[in-house]
């Protein structure tokens, strides 16, 4: 049976012998990108998102906090104090919105970069104390409706190809001097 083998092997031309290889070698190169794709969503199927704990900072005072967008109904504000960047690679922060009829809104919020996506963890209330929200879901932003804030504060000034861009000086100096991330793409 070896002898066969290499009977018929040597009767190939040597040019049959470069285009039979060749032909490997060209499958083989296009399957490589289809078996990347393949890990890569298996991957992502694999990666469960943990929050960190939440620790609610202290009530927002008013000389911390920066205007970062307003509409014609409401200004919005982020409290500097409150800003942290916790282990699980999302930002968190309290948010103040006040209204042009007087009503203000506090909340502490979480923001991801990698999905472009929001949590809001606790209402503020009069008093100073927070009041827990019973939603627990991450919910996707965007630049269109009612809460295009989200979308301003991350892609003006947080987010940056899928994470938090700089450290928190850094985004602190951004929002105080209304340097949007977009104006460098």
């Amino acid at each position: 049976m070896y002898s066969r083998t290499n009977t018929k092997l040597s009767q190939l031309s040597l040019q049959q012998v470069l285009r039979l290889c060749c032909l490997c070698g060209l499958s083989a190169y296009m399957l490589l990108p289809a078996l990347g794709h393949a890990q890569d969503e298996e991957d992502k199927a694999a990666k469960v998102w943990v929050d960190s704990p939440v620790s609610l900072p202290a009530a927002p005072v008013t000389e911390n906090l920066l205007r970062f967008y307003s509409n014609a109904n409401q200004v919005f504000f982020i409290d500097t104090k409150s800003i942290s960047i916790v282990a699980d690679g999302s930002l968190r922060f309290t948010l103040v919105s006040s209204s042009q009829a007087g009503a203000k809104n506090v909340s502490y919020e979480g923001l991801r970069c990698d999905g472009n996506q929001k949590r809001l963890f606790a209402f503020g209330r009069a008093d100073g104390s927070w009041s827990s929200s019973r939603r627990n879901e991450w919910d996707t932003f965007s630049n269109k409706g009612v809460n295009q804030h989200h979308s301003s504060l991350a892609w003006d000034f947080i987010c940056e190809g899928g994470s938090i861009s700089g450290n928190l000086d850094k985004i602190i100096q951004r929002i105080r001097l209304n340097q949007s991330l977009r104006q460098f793409h």
